[in-house]
């Protein structure tokens, strides 16, 4: 029996999502790292100088996973962190010689990986792909939103 489209099309994308994570996890190992390491490092590459408040909420991750990943990236001096001189609480993130190195490595590898997974996509059905996913990110990201909110307000109701 078939699926509705869908189902089936959510089902795909779940079943390429973790396909696609267990890969580039297996690669990134390849390279002393994990998925979520390689993660951090490209995010502060981009911004370098956030504390560690701003990078948790942007990664989506709480705080306490992000501090673990934080103490290992800075044990391997991938990382540092400084000072926030607005704030002697906080700390700024700033990639070490060696984490730019080693984040330069992996964009390489995820060059090669797009090529070795779209390499038989045409540009427009990547164009196409990509119209999709942003519109699914969207609506899931106002979904999830809107969960959070009748949460908050059913527990401030109890």
């Amino acid at each position: 029996m078939k699926r509705p489209l869908r189902r089936e099309f959510m089902f795909q994308l779940v079943e390429t999502s973790r396909l696609l994570r267990t890969y580039v996890d297996q690669r990134a190992r390849q390279h002393g790292t994990t998925r979520a390491q390689w993660g951090v490092m490209s995010r502060l590459r981009r911004q370098e100088g956030l504390n560690q408040a701003a990078l948790a909420e942007q990664m989506d991750l709480q705080p306490i996973s992000l501090a673990r990943l934080l103490d290992r990236l800075q044990g391997q001096n991938l990382i540092e962190r400084r000072e926030d001189p607005a704030d002697r609480r906080a700390y700024r993130l700033y990639l070490t010689r060696e984490g730019r190195a080693l984040v330069d490595d992996l964009d390489e590898v995820r060059t090669a990986i797009a090529q070795e997974v779209l390499g038989g996509v045409d540009e427009g059905s990547i164009l196409s792909a990509l119209e999709t996913l942003a519109t699914i990110r969207e609506q899931t990201r106002a979904q999830r939103e809107d969960m959070m909110r009748m949460s908050a307000s059913a527990g401030q109701t109890a």
